[in-house]
């Protein structure tokens, strides 16, 4: 399990991720500095630099507030705020389990990523 915080004006998010291809290649990437911005109020999407494996993964995902998922038809990560029905093509990459109310800002916010542990 890898362990990541979330920086975002000043205030911390703690998530875990879950062991999958997407995932491992996202902790590649880290650290990382994205521009986060709002989509449809119920999510904070970026592009990342390069696109996620999608490997094993499921053909969609119903991500709920704190899900940190990958968009695989955009190429972006996408953080859940609210919750949101069903979505083909949507990839779970873990969970917030501390600070996600962070994520209730409007307009575009820098977010800082980074490995705080990781355990093989």
């Amino acid at each position: 399990m890898t362990t990541i915080r979330l920086s975002v004006a000043g205030k911390s998010m703690t998530a875990t991720l879950t062991d999958s291809a997407a995932s491992r290649d996202f902790v590649q990437m880290l650290p990382l500095t994205l521009e986060l911005s709002d989509y449809a109020s119920t999510e904070k999407i970026a592009d990342l630099p390069k696109k996620l494996s999608t490997a094993g993964a499921a053909a969609g995902y119903e991500p709920s507030v704190g899900d940190i998922t990958y968009y695989a038809p955009w190429g972006n990560l996408a953080i859940f705020y609210r919750d949101f029905g069903y979505a083909s093509g949507l990839v779970s990459l873990g969970r917030i389990i501390q600070g996600a109310e962070h994520l209730k800002f409007s307009g575009s916010q820098k977010v800082t990523i980074e490995v705080i542990a990781s355990q093989r």
